[in-house]
């Protein structure tokens, strides 16, 4: 049975937060206020879920966590990357794959206007248009409104091919097309939500760019391996809402998917400060955070990093000349 995690939900004063940033309540209720702005924040939810090749489990799976979530009050649902499956080899991950206007698809979009929320779909198998003349598919991460509208597709433009003596073996371009382009950050409920998925998130031009453009909120939906999810992924997560000052939402797969491949875990949600305001554990289920639009917008004001910027200096460097004598 999937088990739900309900940590952190959050509560923090910006005088509190400014005088120590790991504060937070564990208290939680069907809607989490947040007091320093008087009224209710939105709720969003971020799932960690185990795919396999079998899409029909994976998607009473993740159908299960969405209608949990939507219960508890949240407004945005973020699922991970191969939220749809982990195929056990290259030819079974092409065979299962789908055009954007496929069943799997269509059954996302049905969910979407039972529970009346947003999703984020993390990383979708996509058999494109060029998908005859290539026979590679895209890493494709969806966001559906309410209404199931796709009102935006950005596929992954940094593919995954490492070799980690020993530890870790893929190649992500063997199979998959890169992604031509970033996509604006769209509006939603929770904030302007800035599209990424898994391995861009070593990109930090990517975020940078997105915040730029208005994102108050970055996604990362991951699959990250678990020896670079062990050694990486938080510090990554934080550096990025760090650097950006926004939130940073990354829904995560976990544990083994088939007898080659296992997932870190650790789904979790970290404040524009840095603090990790939610976190799943292990096994699949989900955690709960609310989006303090107004605490947001006081760290910016308080510390104006983009302010403070030097894009005439970045992406070049000073010769080394005309030094004076030591």
């Amino acid at each position: 049975m999937l088990r739900t995690v309900l940590q952190k939900p959050l509560q923090i004063f910006p005088q509190a937060a400014k005088q120590s940033p790991g504060i937070r309540s564990q208290t939680l209720s069907h809607r989490f206020r947040a007091m320093s702005a008087g009224a209710l924040t939105p709720l969003i939810a971020v799932c960690q879920v185990t795919s396999t090749p079998d899409k029909e489990h994976n998607f009473a799976c993740c159908s299960q966590l969405v209608r949990q979530a939507a219960q508890r009050g949240a407004c945005v649902v973020f699922l991970p990357e191969a939220f749809d499956f982990i195929g056990s080899s290259v030819e079974e991950t092409l065979s299962l794959a789908e055009p954007l206007e496929g069943d799997h698809v269509q059954r996302y979009v049905s969910l979407a206007r039972e529970c009346g929320v947003w999703l984020s779909l993390g990383g979708f198998h996509e058999r494109g248009k060029d998908w005859e003349s290539t026979r590679r598919i895209y890493n494709c991460h969806l966001l559906l409104d309410p209404k199931g509208a796709l009102v935006a597709a950005y596929r992954k433009t940094h593919l995954f091919d490492v070799e980690l003596e020993g530890r870790v073996s893929l190649r992500e371009s063997a199979f998959t097309n890169p992604g031509p382009q970033i996509v604006p950050p769209v509006d939603t409920p929770a904030g302007k939500v800035g599209l990424a998925v898994c391995y861009d998130l070593r990109f930090p031009e990517i975020s940078l760019a997105l915040a730029r453009d208005g994102a108050e909120i970055l996604t990362y939906p991951s699959a990250f391996t678990t020896t670079t999810g062990a050694a990486h992924w938080e510090v990554l997560l934080r550096a990025r809402a760090i650097e950006t000052q926004c939130y940073v939402v990354a829904a995560a797969q976990t544990g083994q998917h088939h007898d080659r491949r296992t997932s870190y875990g650790h789904a979790l949600v970290v404040d524009p400060w840095g603090s990790v305001v939610a976190q799943c554990q292990e096994g699949p289920g989900l955690c709960l955070a609310q989006i303090d639009l107004a605490y947001l917008r006081r760290i910016r004001e308080e510390m104006p990093v983009f302010r403070h910027r030097r894009p005439d200096l970045y992406g070049q460097v000073a010769a080394l000349r005309d030094l004076p004598p030591v």
